[in-house]
């Protein structure tokens, strides 16, 4: 069904670096992550598409039109260029593992980067498949450039097979996601889409329809720093108060690697400063917003409970809003799911709704006013050395999004309220 060239497409993306920087005040946060962007336009051009553009802020829009002779709905494929900050993408070096085993994959042995079996139930059920990794020294990318060439190769098909019928489109590769920016600088009126899809989750058949509702929060604690010798009732250390503020939080619980399916978490990810002045920021992540309100409260107790015994310090405690679970939106919008699932169902797959413990673009660009769920690529591991994915699912993704755009051929555009 889908081209033969997805793996081509694919290994050359991702030895492109893309890597976002958090903290960054340009907007793309690296400049880097536009030279895919342009490397994408001209491939859509090279199909034979006129009106790509890649914008001032590194956004790449571009339209394939219908074939079909009477008003089809129009609709979004989205997907980001950008890789995660957490790991380095410098130098991706794709492997191929042909036939794969069933065993432990070893990376890179002298770093004792191993994906193993017995820690990666759903890599066991690969048995016979062709895995892709990178070496073991940085990331591999999958996340999200699997989606990007899962649009291009479903794209290509579609074009070079004029009998099958096919909507509007609307292409978007975004930057910065990884740092929640994604969607910073576009808007509903710039995608010019009916519905959209997100090309950025895991497993083979999954579509996200829920995700978390995520907050970041920064807490700056002001100390007095004295020299050590002299600092006898004078000195008010801010490591040792925002120490005390994360030895605050629970350990059994409301934590990343204590929670799992719709348990919510606070994670303090980074802290910066010194004596005189320390940064803490945390992630709050809930599915409720009667959640993340619940363990806002927690530490704000916390906070001050430590301020009480270091009353001399200067505690501030920052909300930053980030997006919401995005199921509120699409619940009013059952047919996106639907013609979702039945196009999973097409590629001789089981269509399962499933949530994210995370966020996608989609999140925001719904409570924007495009509903937008998430659907599979095949990858898994994101954000670690240890990120795999196996090109029969990256396949079956490309293929899954010629039948969803088959389906919606057939419909006619929404009435516009």
């Amino acid at each position: 069904m889908p081209h033969p060239d997805i793996l081509e497409r694919f290994m050359s993306y991702v030895r492109i670096d893309t890597q976002s920087c958090e903290g960054s005040e340009t907007f793309p946060s690296t400049s880097k992550q536009v030279n895919l962007a342009i490397k994408l336009k001209k491939e859509l051009e090279d199909l034979g598409i006129k009106d790509v553009i890649v914008n001032e802020w590194g956004y790449l829009l571009a339209t394939v039109a219908t074939n079909v002779k009477r008003p089809t709905p129009t609709i979004a494929l989205i997907a980001h260029v950008d890789t995660s900050p957490d790991v380095s993408g410098t130098d991706v070096k794709p492997v191929i593992h042909c036939n794969y085993d069933g065993g432990d994959i070893v990376l890179n042995e002298a770093e004792g980067v191993v994906i193993k079996a017995a820690e990666n139930p759903y890599l066991q059920g690969k048995t016979g498949r062709t895995i892709i990794t990178s070496d073991g020294t940085t990331l591999l990318g999958a996340d999200d450039k699997a989606g990007i060439a899962a649009i291009m190769d479903a794209i290509t098909f579609l074009l070079s097979h004029p009998d099958v019928p096919r909507p509007t489109m609307r292409i978007v590769f975004t930057p910065d996601e990884e740092t929640g920016r994604g969607v910073e600088h576009i808007s509903v009126d710039d995608i010019k889409a009916d519905y959209g899809y997100t090309v950025d989750g895991e497993k083979l058949g999954d579509i996200e329809d829920e995700t978390f509702c995520a907050e970041s929060l920064e807490i700056k604690i002001k100390g007095i720093n004295v020299h050590p010798g002299q600092a006898k009732d004078k000195m008010v250390n801010a490591v040792k108060i925002a120490a005390a503020i994360v030895s605050a939080l629970p350990k059994d619980r409301m934590s990343p690697e204590t929670t799992e399916k719709r348990e919510g978490y606070v994670h303090p990810y980074q802290i910066s400063g010194g004596v005189e002045e320390v940064t803490l920021k945390m992630l709050n992540r809930d599915f409720t917003e009667t959640g993340l309100e619940e363990k806002k409260a927690f530490l704000r107790e916390a906070i001050a409970s430590v301020q009480a015994s270091y009353p001399r310090a200067k505690i501030e405690f920052k909300v930053i809003p980030s997006y919401r679970n995005m199921k509120v939106v699409l619940d009013q919008y059952p047919l996106v799911l639907q013609k979702a699932e039945e196009a999973v169902r097409q590629a001789s797959l089981t269509p399962e709704r499933s949530l994210i413990r995370g966020g996608t673009d989609g999140a925001r660009l719904s409570f924007m006013g495009l509903p937008t769920p998430n659907l599979f690529t095949g990858g898994a591991n994101f954000h670690a050395k240890t990120e795999w994915i196996a090109l029969e699912d990256m396949q079956k993704a490309s293929e899954v999004l010629v039948n969803l755009m088959r389906l919606w051929a057939a419909e006619k555009p929404p009435v516009k309220k």
